[in-house]
């Protein structure tokens, strides 16, 4: 009873702030120039010669010496980009009212807006530091043991503040550095989780704080994120794409190749993404323009409480009682506090849909049926997840489980890719979503960057045999285990992808949170992982004076 009226009361708390967020007019804001229908004072050529002074653009016709222009009014000002032998090199944005440049933009930066560090395309106030810092400050504060300041969990949170580093770089329009530094911090995070997995136990999170104050703390942090996205959140392009997917399923047309120009390659998701839309976007219909989106801001906060809620079901799903609570706790105060999670919130991006179907299909790991239907929907929203599947259709190894977790999967699979079998076709299907995410080229990744594509390659290989070994080793695997498993699957797969942007952090997060959290038995059965229980003495001898165990245990 306890545990129900606990949920109650944190639903109660958050569901109406989801719906306020949603009917909140937020303002999005994707370039520091606004759009102007002013007459223009200055011509084309006025801008051509305004833009052939600039620095940038004079060194870049050092390299390229036969570098051509074309001017157009965009967003309220000129646009002049140089083009040599079809390839445009560089970019330079000129006032169309003062002629001053002002911006100027080469290599990657030309193409991808969001390599060019732009303020409010992701996480708007979020970015700040006065909002940033303390956020991860409370993470740590929340979740270090201060008793042991040395221990290998305190050293593994701050690995996961590492991303900001990266970050900050991203933030300054510095991709050469922001993107390498990704990958320091995603294998370090690949091993623990290896470790976990593999060797069984973790050391576990041991917060100083009371568990009382943990519940205030995550309760007030899931508070203060829903207010913010009320406050200042903008909607990317993949939250913009997911309602305007619901809005084609509610009118009865197609999915995929039917996208505005606004957001032509939206449809590269699977059936599910745009399915989870739907109830949002019938509350608060699609307007037919990328404005502020509501039904998008509805749908993320959702998407959030549910992840924040399922933490909480699973920290007293592995540890019964007083022990369970406390994990609850601290699961959900490290969705709360974590800026990544609250990154995702404030872009309004669908990652957290991703990581609350990966939860919910972690919650339900005991359950073959619940288990493949919930994988297959994860799998079926974002793709990634079909790399789990060997793995949890082998966890449960209970009588013909394997075969009730196939028939979940299968039917989920049927249901929702019926209508685009039907129509396109499965072939126009597949060539909008997987085949275009595959051979997307990116500046994001350091495949993007380098010639590296072999050793791409090689780790995708290694990625595959993982996801089929997991499925027999360990042979039996407890819940902590499956969780550890799970994210170094994941992170596997995101080393070699060609776009990764930190909005993916939460795709692994959660998972890798329960291991690192929890810290059970180094073997343990399918289902609750109890801690370790004292030996009982036997009841014919009693104790002898120097042994630690008492009578009762």
């Amino acid at each position: 009873m306890r545990r129900a009226a606990i949920l109650i009361a944190l639903l109660a708390f958050l569901v109406p702030a989801a719906a306020s967020a949603a009917v909140t007019e937020v303002q999005t804001e994707l370039s520091p120039h606004t759009a102007d229908n002013s007459p223009t004072r200055i011509t084309s050529a006025e801008a051509i010669a305004a833009a052939n002074r600039d620095p940038t653009l004079l060194a870049e016709k050092q390299k390229h010496p036969h570098l051509g222009p074309s001017a157009a009014i965009k967003e309220g000002h000129w646009e002049v980009a140089y083009f040599e032998s079809g390839d445009e090199l560089a970019l330079v944005l000129v006032d169309a009212h003062s002629g001053e440049v002002l911006e100027s933009w080469t290599g990657y930066q030309v193409s991808w807006k969001m390599a060019r560090g732009y303020s409010g395309a992701f996480g708007h106030k979020l970015n700040a530091p006065y909002v940033w810092l303390p956020l991860c400050a409370i993470f740590l504060l929340g979740l270090v043991d201060w008793r042991r300041l040395w221990r290998v969990a305190n050293l593994d949170l701050l690995v996961l503040l590492g991303f900001g580093v990266s970050h900050y770089f991203f933030n300054r329009a510095e991709i050469g550095v922001s993107v390498p530094l990704v990958y320091p911090v995603l294998l370090y995070l690949l091993g623990r989780a290896l470790w976990i997995g593999l060797r069984g136990r973790g050391e576990g999170l041991r917060p100083a704080w009371p568990t009382m104050w943990i519940v205030v703390a995550a309760l007030f942090l899931m508070g203060f994120r829903v207010g913010l996205n009320v406050a200042d959140a903008g909607v990317v392009d993949v939250g913009y794409a997911g309602v305007v997917g619901a809005d084609r399923i509610a009118h009865g047309e197609l999915i995929y190749d039917n996208f505005p120009g606004d957001v032509s390659q939206g449809d590269t998701y699977g059936p599910v993404n745009y399915l989870a839309y739907l109830p949002f976007e019938r509350i608060w219909p699609w307007s037919g323009h990328w404005d502020d989106v509501p039904a998008a801001h509805a749908a993320s906060v959702i998407f959030d409480v549910a992840a924040f809620t399922l933490l909480l079901l699973i920290g007293m799903r592995i540890r019964p009682g007083p022990e369970g609570q406390r994990l609850a706790a601290v699961l959900a105060f490290g969705w709360a506090a974590y800026p990544y999670t609250a990154y995702v919130l404030e872009s309004n991006s669908n990652d957290s849909l991703l990581a609350a179907l990966l939860l919910a299909t972690f919650l339900f790991a005991a359950k073959p049926l619940a288990r493949g239907a919930l994988l297959a929907s994860a799998t079926w929203a974002k793709f990634a997840p079909a790399v789990l599947a060997p793995m949890y259709l082998t966890y449960d190894r209970k009588g013909r489980s394997a075969l009730v977790f196939a028939l979940g999967f299968v039917l989920v699979t049927a249901a929702v890719l019926i209508w685009p079998a039907i129509d396109p076709g499965l072939k126009t299907f597949y060539d909008r979503t997987i085949a275009s995410q595959a051979g997307r080229s990116s500046p994001f990744s350091i495949w993007g960057q380098t010639s590296l594509e072999p050793l791409r390659i090689a780790i995708l290989a290694i990625t595959g045999l993982a996801s089929i070994a997991f499925a027999f080793i360990p042979k039996r695997k407890s819940l902590v285990q499956l969780a550890a498993l799970s994210a170094a699957l994941l992170l596997l797969l995101q080393l070699t992808l060609h776009h990764w942007f930190y909005l993916y952090i939460v795709w692994f997060y959660p998972l890798l949170l329960i291991a690192l959290a929890a810290s059970p038995a180094r073997t343990s059965s399918p289902g609750l992982d109890r801690s370790r229980q004292p030996p009982h003495p036997s009841p014919r001898r009693l104790p002898r004076p120097f042994q630690t165990e008492s009578a009762s245990g």
